[in-house]
């Protein structure tokens, strides 16, 4: 019997279509429920394709679930991870409540690792090494945070993802006008107007009801961001691929080029996290390096990251450990993607600077073999990007992308 895997996102990350191709390839069907105008609809490796719609979030998620009959969901950005914890709440003895804490993992754990502050200290408890964070509430508390931690400092807003709700302060002024933004909910009216500029709804959302963000501070931790992957089940590590950030997009944004990396304190940080929090599925964690060379645990992004579908071999291949964890008859792991340890996330980096050094040295996480969702990462009238043949795969560069 096919193993069923249902991919749900609720924004316009491509990082999801990577992830169907990836399953596909260790023999799975994939279904996938997504916004409209994603690029998933393009995608040749989404068998079954259900329409996300953000004023009814859970119906929708019900919906896909119910079509689909998964065998695993794999939720691909936070707010998708919080619409299952909230379907799972309505009834968490039937058959969607124990698929979902099937594919989570244990369940209670998930409100502690969606509090910054809870989540690091948690981990500290582990004996992990960690800075230390803190909840602030007003000014005041701020002002007591910041003698704790010190300056430079780093404030930070629950729910935040991507980079997002994230402030590095190096003074205490810094510090108070951070706190407002970030502590402040936005006024209907901004709300409104993102809805429109951003064709996001879940901004009209927040002008219905505007959301008040718990904003902690974390000591600053001089260094260079890294970042894990995990494939994880019933509290145990299947899988994981640990990585240097060399570039971001953005000074607190997402990655766009990686280095992988061998570093056992990364593993065992990711051992003692999974069997702590009792976890299954997809994970991330990011950490900044020191100028030693160790590690400190900064967060966690409770979901499917975009190195997850990388293929670097066993013990390292994620989709291929987690669906022969469902279904040992399916196929094991793939073939190594390639021999450069380093990686270019396309489109970030091409974005960040199309005449970026990375895109000529390092291997084009670009997906040569779905070329529709090649095309549909390209902004409409964006002229298609010169990537020099640095893999045997991108020979198939310009007929992708010169394709009518």
């Amino acid at each position: 019997m096919v193993t069923r895997i249902l991919l749900s996102t609720t924004v316009h990350w491509p990082s999801t279509a990577r992830l169907a191709s990836a399953f596909a390839a260790v023999g799975a069907q994939v279904d996938a429920l997504y916004p409209a105008g994603h690029v998933n609809a393009k995608s040749r490796f989404v068998c079954g394709r259900h329409l996300y719609n953000p004023l009814l979030p859970l119906p929708s998620l019900a919906l896909a679930i119910e079509e689909s009959s998964p065998d695993l969901i794999v939720p691909c950005d936070d707010r998708a991870v919080r619409h299952l914890l909230s379907l799972h709440s309505r009834n968490p003895n039937s058959d969607v409540g124990s698929l979902i804490a099937f594919s989570l993992g244990r369940i209670e754990s998930y409100p502690e690792m969606f509090s910054r502050s809870r989540f690091i200290a948690a981990a500290l408890r582990e004996g992990v090494a960690a800075p230390h964070t803190l909840d602030v509430e007003d000014g005041d508390a701020l002002d007591l945070a910041l003698l704790e931690t010190g300056l430079p400092a780093v404030l930070k807003s629950d729910g935040s993802w991507g980079g997002g709700g994230v402030v590095i302060v190096r003074t205490q002024e810094q510090a108070h006008k951070a706190f407002a933004r970030l502590s402040a909910a936005p006024s209907r009216l901004r709300s409104v107007a993102r809805t429109f500029r951003r064709r996001d709804a879940h901004f009209l959302l927040d002008a219905l009801s505007p959301p008040q963000a718990i904003v902690s501070v974390q000591a600053y931790v001089a260094g260079e961001p890294a970042t894990t992957s995990i494939a994880c089940w019933q509290g145990r590590v299947l899988a994981s691929i640990h990585m240097d950030v060399l570039e971001t997009s953005g000074l607190t944004g997402p990655a766009s080029v990686l280095r992988r990396v061998d570093c056992p304190q990364m593993e065992e940080t990711a051992h003692r996290l999974v069997a702590r929090f009792g976890l299954s599925g997809l994970h991330g964690l990011d950490f900044v390096r020191d100028a030693a060379g160790n590690v400190h645990l900064i967060e966690t992004n409770p979901r499917a990251t975009q190195s997850s579908a990388l293929a670097l071999g066993p013990g390292h291949d994620l989709v291929a450990a987690m669906a022969g964890c469902i279904a040992p008859s399916v196929r094991g792991a793939r073939p190594l993607v390639t021999t450069n340890d380093i990686f270019a996330l396309f489109p970030q980096e091409w974005r960040r600077d199309p005449n970026s050094g990375w895109l000529r040295t390092a291997h084009l996480d670009v997906p040569w073999d779905d070329p529709e969702v090649l095309k549909a990462c390209l902004n409409p009238g964006e002229p298609a990007p010169k990537l020099p043949q640095a893999d045997s795969t991108s020979a198939a560069i310009p007929k992708v992308l010169t394709a009518e």
